[in-house]
């Protein structure tokens, strides 16, 4: 498939990605624009683009919100009506075997939740992506960035995606070439695992010290009896139904009395190439104490997205005139108190400080990088980040050993026994020719669901007439070597059925369902033979209405 060149638009600051990062770091730059302190900046020169059909709609909810961002950001956002779902009134760390639960609470300092509320996150991006438009700034919704556009060894922008190509590639009969969007200063807040930042990143060999590293966490909102959860509740725990080898826990937030987000976090760079996180997520609802809560409930939404977890020595390093990572899209998560949101928010501002800078005449564009990077440095966020920097690599020997870790960077503040643990590449954990038996797993679709019943819960949907938005680069790669070295482990890895190995008259091979898509990107993480590549589609995904 051939690029061709689109409608050239120029624009001064570009934003990709209407999430909390993108959308907060456009309004910050719109409130610097309009107390003059950005040059000649407006807020009509600042452009945010995202993929999904409108704000919110790839965020599904259910999430715990420190607001020292958005203080920063909106002084008087409780007058301005953010969505607070409820302040955290009780919080519990659990570890967890397959009948019984156990309190931990020494450990439950590691999370910070004091002062924090519970979200619906998908909320609070429509809420945010107001305030941008209220302060003048232009939202693009439903357009989805395919790459990088690079001149003279700076970022000048991005190509969007073609619209109207055939199933096979070659151009339709309503066929749209992707316009050039270019732009001053772009910055990239389009997620973890995001598609420029990957081109980014390889292009500009800008990888940090250590490779980065992604989890999976997999969501289910439900509408339970009132009464069984107070309303503010958040449970984390460790244990069942993951192996102690293996990274992850799941969570229970109560949103209301009658609203619960629940799921599980699995790090991806577990051994058994056998292991199914949907059916990890279906078997975790088993247990007692959660079957008992969702017990005559009803299942209102279920998705699935990677989160960066390699901490603070996993962001890449600045040095792009004209561009910026931010958010989850840089790696900025911290792992010890599975929170992200505040520290997308601060980097996306800090992103608008510099790229006021650029328009002001303070800083030179080609010295935006550093400029940002130095702002990162003397800030909180990066304080925070610091304070966690060796948490996620102390699991990677397991369960046990990883508490017996977090323990001592709690006492050594974060160093444990060495200045920098090491990491490695997910994929690379994936051991051949040690799978074992995926369990079968019966769903009883009251409590626990089979993956087609979890897909349609996450109203993802893609126009079959688009090309296929995922690509197996070598084919013969599946059966030649992945069926009798991993037993083609994307059946089992992907959360919503996209892969299936097929046996007919032509033979054996894999099909796609690039209908079920969710945009998680665990197959390109996971895929130990990188011949897997997500791009992004023409349209389409995940449709998380916020509830």
């Amino acid at each position: 498939m051939t690029a061709a060149t689109g409608e050239r638009l120029e624009t001064p600051v570009l934003i990709v990605g209407a999430g909390p990062a993108g959308l907060a770091c456009a309004l910050r730059l719109a409130q610097l624009a309009a107390a003059g302190t950005a040059g000649t900046l407006s807020p009509d020169d600042i452009h945010v683009i995202d993929k999904a059909y409108a704000p919110g709609m790839h965020t599904l909810s259910g999430a715990v919100l420190d607001p020292v961002a958005l203080a920063e950001l909106v002084p008087d956002y409780a007058e301005q009506g953010f969505p607070f779902e409820a302040p955290v009134s009780e919080e519990r760390l659990l570890f967890v075997t397959k009948r019984r639960t156990w309190r931990i609470p020494f450990a439950e300092r590691l999370f910070g939740n004091d002062g924090c509320h519970l979200v619906a996150l998908g909320k609070v991006v429509q809420w945010l992506a107001a305030q941008a438009e209220a302060a003048g700034v232009n939202v693009l919704m439903g357009v989805g960035g395919a790459e990088l556009l690079i001149e003279d060894g700076r970022v000048a922008g991005v190509r969007t995606v073609d619209r109207g190509r055939n199933p096979d590639g070659t151009p339709g009969t309503q066929f749209e070439p992707g316009a050039e969007l270019h732009g001053r200063v772009t910055v990239l807040a389009e997620g973890a695992y995001g598609s420029l930042t990957q081109q980014l990143r390889e292009d500009f060999h800008l990888a940090g010290d250590n490779p980065q590293v992604y989890a999976l966490g997999l969501k289910e909102l439900w509408d339970v009896p009132a009464g069984r959860l107070r309303a503010g509740t958040v449970w984390h725990s460790l244990g069942y139904p993951l192996d102690p080898s293996m990274y992850g826990g799941g969570w229970m937030y109560a949103l209301r009395e009658d609203r619960v987000s629940l799921g599980l976090v699995v790090g991806l760079h577990y051994p058994d190439a056998a292991f199914d996180p949907h059916a990890a997520l279906q078997r975790y609802k088993r247990h007692p104490r959660v079957s008992a809560l969702l017990e005559g409930g009803r299942l209102l939404r279920y998705g699935a997205k990677v989160l960066p977890a390699g901490g603070l020595w996993a962001i890449p390093k600045a040095g792009v005139p004209g561009v910026l990572a931010v958010g989850d899209a840089a790696g900025y998560v911290d792992m010890q108190r599975m929170k992200g949101i505040h520290l997308a928010m601060k980097t996306g501002m800090l992103a608008a400080d510099a790229a006021a800078g650029v328009f002001s005449g303070a800083v030179d564009v080609d010295e935006l990088p550093s400029d940002f990077a130095a702002r990162v440095r003397t800030s909180w966020a990066w304080s925070e980040m610091w304070k966690a920097r060796n948490y996620h690599q102390g699991f990677s020997a397991g369960l046990y050993r990883g508490l017996a870790h977090a323990a001592l960077q709690l006492v050594t503040r974060g160093r444990g026994v060495r200045g920098r643990y090491p990491d490695h590449p997910g994929h690379e954990r994936l051991m051949p020719n040690r799978t074992g038996t995926p369990q079968a797993l019966v769903p009883d679709e009251q409590v626990t669901f089979s993956r087609e019943t979890s897909v349609f819960h996450s109203g993802t949907r893609h126009e079959e007439g688009q090309p296929a938005h995922l690509l197996i680069a070598e084919p013969g790669i599946c059966h030649d070597r992945c069926t009798q070295e991993f037993g083609n482990p994307c059946t089992r890895f992907c959360p919503a059925g996209v892969y299936e190995w097929q046996e007919d008259p032509s033979g054996a091979h894999a099909k796609i369902n690039a209908a079920n898509c969710l945009h998680c990107k665990t197959c390109e993480i996971m895929d130990p033979y990188r011949n897997i590549r997500w791009t992004v589609p023409e349209n389409g995904g995940p449709r998380y209405e916020a509830m």
